[in-house]
């Protein structure tokens, strides 16, 4: 088979399918995101996802099996130790960590945060575990009054970084980001500094979509590396840029929100001639799955699925496109992070297989031992290639 000229991993943020066999050790026990949410809104309509054949990798509520599915399907677990945006993402690029980052369940020690202060020259306030609008309506009145940065984290290692746009501008918070990463290295090395601008008033506070991830380097090389290596465009759609600290993208694609994410998606099959498109679609985690909305997710997940038979549209002869997830974060539990969970396969594309069960993969680098063989590229890391099951 000769290789194909372009791949698409669309990666839909936080949409696990079942808890893995470790869940327990992580408190995820019964996590089952997309059948937990479609349960509770009393089933869920995605007629695209439905044809390629998400009904078929699990029963969802609204979603049956396709009788003839136009995608491959299966699942896919996670090998590295952690649930996090980055560790998936990584793993989907070929790169497997056996230690998961450091979380900060009490907040972060003093010699980080009396670190971090003389370095921005201001106090700051929070530093606690807390959900993104929970924080602000309990400090942002007194950040509007004294200036001061809200940080707070999550169970996720992550430090985030809370300001108003009029209070404190937002190259500003951009740069008191870099300062926070070039403090938290080794023993503190979490894995994203999140830049969280917001606006509005006390009582209706509204994060912007300004938000920034400063994420760690990979520490070693990723498909994606390998990829612009050998002359291939990378291009990354939404925060993917960022989650690998920009190494390995050639162009990056901001993104207004979910929809837009799978339209920027499709125009950049309109241009791009050979190589990948990374695409992450973020706020199904951001804004429902962390906030317990599972009405919230259910609607953001419906509107992805009107707007992808604008990208099937595009995929030509000679395309590869894989839809799956990076972790769960399921918001009918009471935890509000992250949840270890299987996350969906699917893989279609015009002249290829259809309906081949992929069945479950142990690992999330199967995507990139398969965009590599895809490609023409050569690959010695992890993963095993699914490519063959297609053609």
């Amino acid at each position: 088979m000769k290789p194909l000229r372009r791949c698409v991993v669309l990666v839909l943020d936080g949409l696990g399918v079942g808890a893995l066999p470790d869940a327990g050790r992580y408190g995820d026990e019964g996590s089952a995101t997309l059948q937990n949410t479609a349960r509770a809104v009393g089933g869920i309509r995605l007629p695209t996802l439905q044809r390629l054949g998400l009904g078929n990798v699990v029963a969802v509520e609204g979603v049956p099996p396709a009788a003839r599915p136009l995608a491959c399907f299966g699942r896919m677990a996670e090998r590295s130790a952690g649930k996090d945006s980055t560790t998936g993402h990584w793993e989907l690029a070929g790169l497997i960590l056996d230690r998961p980052f450091p979380t900060y369940p009490h907040g972060f020690p003093p010699e980080v945060m009396e670190a971090f202060e003389r370095a921005i020259g201001t106090r700051t306030l929070g530093n606690r575990p807390a959900s993104g609008t929970q924080i602000l309506d309990e400090l942002g009145a007194e950040h509007l009054w004294t200036g001061y940065p809200i940080v707070y984290t999550s169970a996720d290692s992550v430090f985030q970084i809370a300001a108003h746009e009029d209070v404190v501008p937002v190259d500003r918070l951009y740069e008191m980001c870099r300062v926070a990463r070039g403090i938290l290295q080794g023993e503190h090395a979490v894995s994203r500094v999140i830049a969280r601008p917001f606006v509005g008033r006390p009582g209706a506070f509204v994060r912007t979509e300004r938000r920034k991830d400063f994420s760690l380097e990979p520490p070693a090389p990723t498909l994606l590396d390998r990829l612009v290596q050998e002359g291939y465009e990378v291009w990354a759609v939404g925060k993917v840029a960022d989650l690998f600290a920009g190494r390995g993208v050639t162009k990056a694609i901001l993104t207004s929100d979910d929809p837009d994410g799978v339209r920027k998606t499709a125009q950049a099959l309109s241009e791009l001639n050979r190589g990948l498109v990374f695409a992450n679609l973020v706020d199904l985690d951001t804004k429902y799955g962390h906030r317990n909305d599972p009405h919230g997710f259910a609607q953001d997940l419906e509107r992805i699925d009107a707007e992808l038979p604008t990208l099937l549209e595009r995929l030509q002869e000679g395309d590869l496109w894989i839809v799956t997830a990076d972790h769960g974060n399921d918001p009918t539990t009471p935890s509000t992070d992250h949840s270890r969970e299987y996350v969906p396969l699917l893989a279609y594309g015009p002249g290829l297989a259809a309906g081949v069960d992929l069945g479950v993969r142990e690992t999330f680098s199967d995507v990139a031992a398969t965009v590599a063989e895809a490609l023409g590229v050569r690959w010695d890391g992890p993963g095993r290639s699914f490519l063959r099951d297609l053609t």
